[in-house]
């Protein structure tokens, strides 16, 4: 307990010691020289000088020969337990000092600088020295704690605001102000190390949907041999002269349906951005004042945004069944047909060795080139027709068998025909145009997407909360029946503000009383 006190640096510390017992182990300067081992802030008080043996004295220790302080040494002679005992006279016991020390032989010349009335002298002395040193620093700290605490007990402010009603307007009013700033990025609290606000909603847009809608690839789930199939299905009964855009429009509108899911998730993410913004306003000193308005603030303004979602993700899934109902195949940066196969044409006709003639070195002419090629082996896909048969050409392996019985029996197709074998030349150069031109669409599409997909969310999210919150909020909330309830404080801003109030009264008297002191 002792040492709590003595260990703060402004306590002045009074170590006392019988003088009739060794200094050095003395447990007061003990003590004191843990907290105070320079001896700055000690002064020594020696009792029972009287009580010396003879031919001894305490001179020594007086002139800080022993354990210098710098602060120096007091001798004192207090009562005695007989003394206490007979009931002897505070003013007869300092009687008794003052001529003790006044008529003895070492003491005599420093009378003055002896007994009790000096100490309280030297006491009160190093008190008013010791104040004015710490003055400024209690002073300014007298200030900081008192601006603290009025600047707190401001936004707790007056427990008596009012009218209600008038009260429940501002804060609506200032709550829209607050939320509309905030998304537009004109609020004062601009943060220099994270992304807030609108901000963040921009960044949903632009980086996470946009990498969401770039990474959807329409050939990740339909192959090579699938677009085949489709090809040959889509040309009915007929083989196809020409490669059909039927095959082309099935598998763009497929793929085109797969951009709804990232879709609908970038409006979920909107939505939980502005749900953050809204934990961020109800996180203010005044909504903490008010526990049940920031319930009532939140589940109002959490209807609103819920309601607002159902709209805007149709709007989002029209978008995507506008894009996917209608292939317009007239947009002015989609690659046509005849484009998709001279591309096509061209790197094929790269990729054939060049002929040349034996005699001459010199490349032989195209039709002389084939004419000198051997007849190429047929690498027709077949018919998985489920016994284990492969035959040569798509409709070839139902009539894969030699046995001429069986052909001509006619047996009927299997219940399932499923293409099993390579690609064929030209097969493979239909698949690829089908594919340049599912790829060319896609990306306009995409682009589509990622443009609208923002705009139609702004439009019926974003924008229509920002400018619809203060009528919402007054709505539902503007009714005076409910108004007295919801502004009902809580226990804790109550007691603070009884704290504060007592806190600011206290400093108050604190520095005006420090301000007396020169």
């Amino acid at each position: 307990m002792v040492l709590k006190q003595i260990s703060k640096p402004n306590a002045i510390i009074l170590a006392v010691t019988a003088a009739n017992t060794d200094l050095a182990n003395s447990d007061g300067l003990k003590l004191a020289r843990e907290v105070d081992p320079e001896g700055q802030r000690t002064i020594g008080v020696l009792t029972k000088v009287d009580l010396m043996d003879e031919g001894t004295d305490v001179v020594d220790i007086l002139a800080g020969r022993i354990i210098p302080l710098r602060l120096g040494y007091v001798p004192v002679v207090n009562r005695g337990q007989r003394d206490i005992e007979g009931k002897k006279p505070i003013s007869a016991a300092l009687e008794a000092e003052r001529n003790f020390f006044e008529n003895h032989k070492a003491y005599r010349n420093k009378a003055s600088y002896c007994g009790t009335p000096y100490l309280a002298r030297k006491l009160n002395l190093i008190l008013m020295m010791h104040i004015k040193q710490t003055l400024p620093d209690i002073k300014a700290r007298i200030q900081s704690s008192l601006q603290k605490y009025s600047q707190e007990l401001t936004s707790l402010g007056d427990s008596m605001l009012g009218n209600s009603s008038n009260i429940v307007l501002n804060i609506i009013t200032e709550f829209s102000n607050e939320y509309r700033t905030v998304l537009e990025g004109h609020n004062a609290e601009l943060s220099s190390i994270e992304l807030s606000g609108g901000a963040r909603i921009s960044f949903v847009y632009h980086e996470l949907y946009s990498n969401g809608v770039r990474a959807v690839d329409p050939f990740d789930v339909i192959k090579d041999i699938d677009i085949r199939t489709l090809l040959y299905n889509s040309s009915g009964s007929s083989p196809a002269l020409f490669v059909g855009t039927t095959a082309f429009e099935v598998i763009v509108k497929q793929q085109i349906r797969r951009l709804e899911e990232p879709s609908i998730k970038c409006v979920s993410l909107v939505y939980d951005e502005l749900v953050r913004i809204l934990g961020q306003l109800l996180n203010k000193p005044l909504f903490r004042r008010y526990p049940s308005l920031k319930e009532k603030f939140h589940a109002v303004v959490i209807g609103f945004f819920k309601k607002a979602m159902d709209p805007t993700n149709k709007l989002v899934r029209d978008l995507v069944a506008m894009e996917a109902c209608y292939v317009n195949t007239g947009h002015p940066d989609f690659l046509n047909g005849h484009r998709a196969m001279a591309i096509v044409n061209e790197r094929h006709s790269a990729a054939k060795p060049v002929q040349v003639d034996p005699k001459t070195g010199k490349p032989l002419p195209a039709s002389a080139a084939a004419a000198a090629m051997p007849p190429p082996r047929s690498n027709s896909p077949s018919l998985d027709m489920g016994n284990g048969q492969d035959g040569a050409g798509f409709f070839g392996s139902f009539f894969a068998s030699k046995n001429k019985k069986k052909m001509a029996a006619m047996e009927p197709p299997p219940a399932t025909l499923k293409a099993s074998g390579t690609l064929s030349e030209k097969e493979s150069q239909e698949v690829e145009v089908i594919k340049l031109l599912i790829t060319s669409y896609y990306n306009i599409v995409r682009r589509t997407m990622v443009d609208m997909v923002p705009k139609a969310i702004m439009l019926t999210l974003v924008e229509h909360t920002k400018e619809d919150m203060q009528r919402e909020l007054l709505q539902e909330m503007y009714r005076q029946t409910e108004l007295d309830d919801l502004l009902k404080e809580s226990e804790y801003t109550v007691r603070r503000r009884k704290e504060c109030l007592q806190m600011v009264e206290s400093l108050g008297r604190a520095a005006e009383i420090v301000s007396q002191v020169q």
